[in-house]
């Protein structure tokens, strides 16, 4: 049981971590981790499911979930896990990593919402968490100007509450580094008046309730088609698993994030209307962080939305909740085991006016105060072919849209091809779409990937993505085009063994660095080699090492390289109560362009990607011990100790010497 854990929780571990690159290093990954983690207690019935359960399971593609339905609808019921491997793309590692979240069991959790059922299998789950770094940086030091207004600690409580899949509650709150914990937090809204933490989140859900598939008050996401029209909270992009720029809709669903800017608040329903046909309707009243300027007419204006949710200076104070968002729209949706089209359109409005910035590249962002979108989405299932798109308008701007196609090519080889055109005047504050820039704006590309499994041992995935910016960017003073290739091997012969190597180059282009008479794009080159083995000894002891050689090349100067090497031992012995792991790690870089990002082991429901820049150790300890059946305690002390510094970091964020450490305790009841 515990060594089926361990194995479990690797691959939570493998799954976040392959798609962490991509992301900023913030991005709040709890929402992922808490399905698994929930679904590992509360397997999925394969027999009792729906698509929009299954697309949470990010590990299988929307080819195989389609397969899935058609093999029960032909077949009947599964009678037998085992059942799964007769069904097309449903190759053995696929198999292994889905069998720790699904069960043909019936459930034995009553779900008719009494009282006594609420009260009696209801499942409370209760987070409290302390961290701070150790060394006192320079903006809690007594400043003339701009300084941390309140103290290092962080603080996090998170409840949450299910009952079996009918109801959902959950309460977040939250404290940074340098912000007040009760002092000057301004409200967000009208829900949440409170003075308590500078960030709360809060929801109750009724779930598959007659008609009503899911209502929801309070904080929710909206994730429907491929992320053009409305998608808001976790969104996957390009990664190892080629498939991941397919997006996996799930529709409606309560937030439990700590992310502070990508959700919706206020109320939300799913609504069976007849046979196939769901309608989503939804309202929201948010306020937002801007800093704010004033016009020749007196009127307060801004330029861009603070997405950081960081409140520690008297300047990020002020802009907090400067600015109201008001947004209500639809979705309407026809659904069957192989077509699946939707047509939604929001209306979005806010109190301040928006002004684009004086840059040339920021003469298309958006202008005014009301936004109107529109779209209509699509996938379709044929034999071994799986189709999917979206269009997408802004009245009175650009269009987007994305097509593609997800194909099973043999039953070891699978692939995917995507086109994607997002025009420069596309503006839409909930896009999340498939693109190589951080917004889905100003860019057309071409991607293609495979995936490849040649035995149960070997599996191979490689993609390439061309893309092209008509217009200027930041740091870039005319159109633009790039690539990104990547290439990954894995060898698993056994499972307490595998091995695998990376490549990863990509190529932009950015204005030059060199003093000249005009300006122009240089081509910016930036490599990755990865080499990687983790292997297990006995029933207690798991390792990891790895080796990472970066190469980044701008315009004729010479290259610059980084590296990184470190070791990871994982101890999860059998039926005992304390389990941990450590890290320690040697890392080299020549300068930022050439920094590596690492996913490190932490608390449970907390996200830590490594930023090795420079030359130094870095090492970590975590230690989890069961204090009782029903209650957890973690702890994590890490440190990084640079080479050849006088400080650490900059700005306020600076440190004197050469060690920037922190502490993390957390707690978790669960009753």
């Amino acid at each position: 049981m515990a060594k089926a854990q361990a194995l479990e929780d690797q691959l939570i571990k493998d799954l976040i971590e392959s798609i962490a690159e991509n992301l900023p290093e913030d991005y709040d990954l709890s929402e992922l981790q808490d399905r698994l983690t929930y679904y590992r207690k509360y397997p999925i019935n394969l027999n009792q499911t729906s698509s929009e359960e299954l697309k949470t399971l990010v590990f299988l593609s929307p080819l195989q979930i389609s397969n899935l339905f058609e093999h029960i609808s032909k077949n009947g019921k599964l009678i037998d896990l085992l059942e799964l491997q007769s069904i097309a793309e449903f190759d053995l590692p696929t198999i292994e990593r889905l069998m720790p979240f699904v069960t043909l069991d019936r459930t034995a959790l009553m779900d008719k919402i009494t009282a006594a059922n609420l009260a009696k299998y209801g499942n409370n789950d209760l987070i409290m968490r302390y961290g701070r770094v150790l060394e006192k940086s320079k903006g809690y030091t007594d400043l003339p100007g701009s300084r941390y207004l309140g103290t290092p600690d962080r603080y996090l409580l998170r409840y949450r509450y299910t009952y079996a899949n009918r109801v959902s509650a959950a309460l977040v709150m939250e404290k940074d580094a340098g912000e007040y914990l009760f002092k000057n937090a301004k409200p967000a809204s009208h829900f949440f008046p409170s003075n308590y933490t500078d960030f709360m989140s809060a929801h109750v859900a009724v779930l598959n309730t007659g008609r009503f598939k899911k209502i929801v008050l309070g904080d929710y996401t909206m994730q429907f088609g491929q992320a053009l029209t409305l998608w808001s909270g976790f969104a996957f992009g390009k990664s190892p698993d080629v498939t991941g720029v397919v997006k996996r809709d799930v529709g409606l669903r309560p937030s439990t994030s700590t992310n502070e800017f990508a959700f919706l608040r206020g109320i939300a329903t799913t609504v069976n209307v007849f046979k196939n046909i769901d309608v989503s309707v939804f309202a929201s009243h948010r306020k937002l962080d801007a800093a704010l300027s004033m016009n020749n007419d007196g009127e307060q204006t801004l330029s861009t939305i603070n997405e950081t949710g960081l409140h520690r200076t008297a300047n990020e104070i002020r802009n907090k909740n400067s600015v109201e968002q008001i947004v209500y729209g639809g979705v309407l949706a026809y659904k069957t085991n192989a077509l699946n089209v939707g047509v939604l359109g929001h209306h979005t409005s806010f109190n301040r006016l928006f002004v684009p910035g004086p840059s040339l590249y920021q003469n298309f962002n958006f202008a005014g105060k009301e936004l109107t979108n529109v779209g209509a989405y699509y996938s379709y299932t044929y034999r071994n072919f799986y189709f999917f798109g979206e269009f997408a308008q802004a009245l009175n701007a650009g269009l987007a849209y994305v097509n593609g196609a997800l194909v099973s090519l043999s039953s070891t080889v699978s692939a995917v091809v995507m086109h994607r055109n997002y025009q420069k005047n596309y503006h839409n504050f909930f896009n999340q779409a498939t693109a190589e820039a951080s917004e889905a704006i100003n860019e057309k590309g071409f991607y293609a990937g495979l995936n490849i499994n040649p035995s149960r041992h070997w599996s191979i995935q490689v993609y390439a993505d061309y893309f092209k910016f008509p217009w200027l960017r930041f740091r870039v003073d005319a159109p633009s085009e790039g690539y990104e290739l990547l290439g990954q091997l894995t060898f698993t012969p056994s499972k307490t063994f595998t091995a695998m190597l990376r490549f990863k180059s990509e190529v932009k282009q950015q204005n030059t660095n060199l003093v000249v008479s005009y300006n122009h794009l240089d081509n910016v080159k930036r490599e990755n080699y990865r080499a990687e083995v983790k292997w297990v000894i006995g029933k207690s002891f798991g390792f990891q090492n790895r080796l990472e050689v970066v190469q980044y090349k701008k315009g004729e100067i010479s290259s610059e390289f980084g590296y990184l090497a470190y070791q990871d031992v994982n101890y999860r012995p059998l039926s005992s109560k304390i389990s941990g792991n450590i890290r320690v790690a040697y890392f080299n870089t020549a300068s930022y362009d050439s920094r590596i990002y690492a996913y490190e082991d932490d608390v449970l429901y907390n996200f830590t990607f490594g930023l090795y820049n420079g030359k130094g150790l870095r090492g970590y300890a975590n230690l989890k011990y069961k204090l009782a059946k029903k209650l957890d305690v973690w702890s994590r002390y890490a440190i990084f100790h640079y080479q050849n510094v006088s400080t650490v970091g900059s700005g306020l964020d600076e440190i004197q010497g050469q060690v920037k450490s922190e502490i993390r305790l957390q707690i978790r009841y669960q009753f």
